[in-house]
C-alpha cells in the first residue's frame, strides 16, 4: 500500500498529463486517481500545451483477465479518462538484441511511462530458439527503445522492479537520461534531461515546474 501511495504522489508532485501503463493491476486505479486529481486543478492550464490525451491514462495488458479485473475496479467517476488496450507480446530484437514487444502500443505522447508488463510468461514466438518463458529468464521489454525519439524532454519512466529490464533500457538508450533506482521501493527510474525541442514543449516544462 505505501508504494501506491508513493506512486499517486509522483504523479501529482511532477504534474503528469498523460501516462502509458505497461501491464495492470492496482496502479492503474492509483494512476487514475492522481491524473483526475490534477485534471482538476491543472485543466485550463494545459490548454495553451500540445498535450492532446490530457489527463488520461493508457493501459496495455497481455492478458485479457487482469485488464477485466482491473476495469472492475475504476470507479465510476474515474471511468470515462482510462483506455484499456489487450495486445499480445511478442518476442524481437532491438540492435540484434533479444527483447520483447507488445504487437502494438497506443497511439499517445506520454510524459509518464509506468512499466510492469507484460508477462514473460505469456510472450508468443521464440528468436533462434530463445523466449523469455523460461523460469531462468527475465522480462525484457524494447518498446520503449522504438519510440524512444518521439518522446518529449521532461518525460519520465519508471520500473516497478524489473531490474535487468531497466538495465537493458539505460545501455540502449541514446538521449540525455538521468536514472536513479530507489532501493526502498525497488524502483528504476528514468528522467529525459534535455534542453526544450521548441515552444510548445518550453511551455510543458514550464508547467511541470510551476
Amino acid at each position: 500500500m505505501i508504494d501506491l501511495c508513493r506512486l499517486h504522489r509522483f504523479v501529482v508532485e511532477n504534474k503528469r498529463t498523460t501516462i502509458l501503463e505497461f501491464g495492470t493491476g492496482w496502479s492503474t486505479w492509483v494512476l487514475a486517481d492522481a491524473l483526475s486529481k490534477l485534471k482538476s486543478k491543472y485543466s485550463d492550464d494545459t490548454r495553451e500545451l500540445r498535450r492532446n490525451n490530457p489527463f488520461e491514462p493508457h493501459v496495455v495488458d497481455d492478458e485479457a483477465e487482469f485488464l477485466h479485473i482491473a476495469e472492475s475496479r475504476i470507479p465510476e467517476q474515474l471511468k470515462d479518462i482510462v483506455t484499456f488496450y489487450e495486445k499480445a507480446a511478442i518476442m524481437g530484437t532491438f540492435n540484434d538484441r533479444i527483447c520483447t514487444f507488445y504487437e502494438s502500443l497506443p497511439h499517445v505522447s506520454p510524459d509518464l511511462i509506468y512499466v510492469d508488463g507484460p508477462n514473460q510468461f505469456n510472450v508468443k514466438g521464440d528468436i533462434s530458439g530463445w523466449s523469455t518463458r523460461h523460469k531462468d529468464m527475465m522480462p525484457m521489454t524494447g518498446d520503449l527503445l522504438r519510440i524512444e525519439h518521439f518522446l518529449t524532454p521532461g518525460t519520465i519512466i519508471i520500473f516497478d522492479g524489473r531490474a535487468a529490464n531497466a538495465r537493458f533500457l539505460g545501455a540502449n538508450l541514446q538521449r540525455g537520461w538521468s536514472y536513479q533506482y530507489d532501493a526502498d521501493f525497488d524502483q528504476h527510474v528514468f528522467i529525459l534531461n534535455e534542453e526544450p525541442l521548441g515552444p510548445f514543449n518550453s511551455k510543458q516544462l514550464s508547467f511541470y515546474c510551476n
